[in-house]
C-alpha cells in the first residue's frame, strides 16, 4: 500500500499542480472585485468550487490535514457567493465584502490551525 502522506502526491506541495488548483482561482477572484453581478457571481462560485474540489482531492490524495478543512469551507463559500449574487441570500450591501473578509480569514485559518494541531498529513 501506497503511503498517503508522501510529498509527491501532494498538490500544495507541487508548485505547477497548486497554481491550477488554486493560485488561478485566487487570481480570478481578486479580479473579480472590479466586476459586477453576474460575472462577479459565477466566477465567485467557480473559483471556489474548483478549489474545494481541489483540495478534497488532494486530501483523499496525500492526507493533506488542511484540505480536509478548506475544502467544505471553499464549497459553503461558494455557494454563498452564489446565493448573495442571485438575492436569496441577503447579506446587504457589503455582502461581497463579507464573503471576501470570511474567505481570507477563515481560509488562512483553516489552513494554518489544524496543521497547527495535527501535523501536516493525517495518520493512516
Amino acid at each position: 500500500m501506497t503511503d498517503r502522506s508522501d510529498t509527491k502526491r501532494d498538490w500544495v506541495a507541487n508548485r505547477s499542480n497548486a497554481l491550477i488548483a488554486w493560485g488561478i482561482p485566487i487570481a480570478a477572484l481578486i479580479f473579480a472585485i472590479w466586476i459586477d453581478h453576474p460575472a462577479k457571481t459565477l466566477v465567485w462560485f467557480i473559483a471556489l468550487t474548483w478549489m474545494g474540489l481541489a483540495c478534497l482531492a488532494n486530501a483523499r490524495r496525500c492526507g493533506r490535514v488542511h484540505c480536509r478543512y478548506t475544502g467544505p469551507f471553499f464549497l459553503g463559500i461558494g455557494l454563498l457567493a452564489l446565493g448573495h449574487g442571485y438575492g436569496v441570500v441577503p447579506l446587504g450591501d457589503a455582502g461581497w465584502a463579507w464573503l471576501g473578509a470570511a474567505l481570507a480569514v477563515g481560509g488562512v485559518g483553516l489552513t494554518v490551525v489544524p496543521e497547527m494541531i495535527r501535523g501536516r498529513y493525517a495518520k493512516s
